[in-house]
C-alpha cells in the first residue's frame, strides 16, 4: 500500500473491471473462477496473490469493485484501498454451487447492469445443470456423513456451503490464525483491544487520496440514491462471520492442538477431516479420511463449479478406500491384559 498500489496508471479495456483479492491460485483456484467472471463480461484486473504481476498489483487502485475471498488474510488491503480510494469491496464465497451462484448474483447487482445480470444467470444456469447429474451421483454416497475443518484463514466458513451441498455437515469448524471478526462478524472490530503481539506489527494510517479518491458510487457508476439502495440488499464491505452459519449442537474451537484434535476425533467421530498439513497424518493414524485444505493434496481446483465437482470426487475416494478397513481407530481397540513378561 505504501510502496506499489497507486503507482501504476494503466487501467485494462472492458467492463466491470474487478480486483479478487485473497484468492491464492490453489490447484488452479484463480484459474477456474476466471473463466467464469470473464465468460459472464467481468474484467479480471488482479487476482492478488495466487495469479498477479507486478504490473497488476500497481494498478490494484483502478478496479471499480474488490472481491474478497479470504477474509483474514487480505481484508487489511480491502480496508485501506476503501480508506484511500474508496473502493467497494464485497465478501465473497466462491467455494459450492449455492455460494459461487450467490457470490455471482451479488456481483452483478452491484453493477447495475441488466445485461450482466442476463448472463449472470445464464451462466449459473449452464454450469450448474451441467454438473448436477454427477453431484447426485457423489451425494447418495456422501449423503449423512459428518466433517470437521480446522483450517486457517476463512476456510472452514467456505467449505461449510460445499459440504452441505453434498448432503454432508460440518459438526466442528475453528481456524488456526483467526480474530474474533472471523467469527463474529466485523461488527465486534471497534471493540477489539490490542495486546502484546499486535505491538509488533507496524500499523498503516491512510488517508484519501486527493487526486485518485472518488466515492463509492462513481466507482460503480452509479447514483448516490441507487448505491445506497444496493447496500441494503448486498452486504458491500462487510463480513458476517463464521457464527450464523453454525447450527446447534456444532462446536467451534479455536487454534486446536494435537491433544485437542484426537478428543475431539474419539468423541464426535467424524467421517472426515479438514485440515491443514500438520494435522492429516495424526488424523489418517487414527483411521479418519482426511483432506489438506492448504494445498489440495496436489489436487484441484475446489472452487467454482468444477471445483465441486472435484472435491466431491476425492471426498468420495477418500472416504471409500479399502485402507480404512485395515486400521483399527483408538476408541475401537480393547486393552490387552498386561502378560508376566511386560507387567
Amino acid at each position: 500500500m505504501e510502496k506499489v498500489i497507486g503507482t501504476g496508471t494503466e487501467r485494462k479495456n472492458g467492463n466491470h473491471v474487478i480486483n479478487h483479492l485473497g484468492e491464492y491460485n490453489i490447484g488452479g483456484d484463480g484459474w477456474e473462477l476466471e473463466r467464469i467472471l470473464k465468460e459472464i463480461g467481468h474484467t479480471v484486473n488482479c487476482v492478488l496473490t495466487g495469479d498477479s504481476s507486478y504490473l497488476d498489483i500497481k494498478n490494484l487502485h483502478l478496479a471499480d469493485l474488490n472481491l474478497v475471498q479470504c477474509h483474514r488474510s487480505i481484508n487489511y488491503i480491502a480496508e485501506m484501498m476503501e480508506t484511500k480510494y474508496c473502493t467497494p469491496w464485497l465478501k465473497v464465497n466462491f467455494i459450492g454451487i449455492d455460494s459461487t451462484s450467490q457470490s455471482l448474483r451479488q456481483m452483478a447487482q452491484c453493477f447495475g447492469d441488466e445485461e450482466l445480470v442476463k448472463q449472470t444467470e445464464g451462466v449459473i444456469e449452464r454450469e450448474t445443470a451441467r454438473i448436477a447429474p454427477v453431484l447426485e451421483q457423489y451425494s447418495k454416497i456422501l449423503k449423512g456423513k459428518t466433517a470437521f475443518a480446522i483450517v486457517g484463514g476463512s476456510r472452514s466458513h467456505h467449505y461449510q456451503y460445499l459440504l452441505r451441498d453434498l448432503g454432508m455437515e460440518m459438526i466442528i469448524a475453528g481456524y488456526e490464525f483467526a480474530h474474533r471478526d472471523d467469527y463474529e462478524g466485523r461488527q465486534v472490530i471497534p471493540t477489539i483491544k490490542s495486546d502484546a503481539d499486535s505491538k509488533n506489527i507496524p500499523e498503516l494510517h491512510l488517508v484519501a487520496d486527493e487526486k485518485m479518491y472518488q466515492e463509492a458510487h462513481v466507482h460503480l457508476n452509479m447514483s448516490k440514491e441507487k448505491y445506497d439502495e444496493l447496500k441494503k440488499t448486498v452486504p458491500l464491505n462487510y463480513y458476517e462471520g463464521i457464527y450464523p452459519n453454525m447450527k446447534d449442537g456444532q462446536v467451534i474451537i479455536d487454534d486446536a492442538n494435537h491433544h485437542e484434535v484426537e478428543v475431539l476425533i474419539q468423541t464426535a467421530k467424524p467421517d472426515l477431516f479438514l485440515s491443514g498439513v500438520r494435522d492429516k497424518y495424526i488424523v489418517h493414524k487414527m483411521g479418519v479420511a482426511s483432506k489438506q485444505l492448504h494445498a489440495y493434496d496436489y489436487s484441484g481446483p475446489y472452487a467454482g463449479y468444477n471445483g465441486a465437482l472435484n472435491f466431491a470426487r476425492d471426498v468420495v475416494n477418500a472416504l471409500t478406500t479399502p485402507a480404512w478397513k485395515l486400521i483399527t481407530p483408538p476408541w475401537e481397540k480393547t486393552e490387552e491384559p498386561l502378560s508376566e513378561t511386560n507387567a
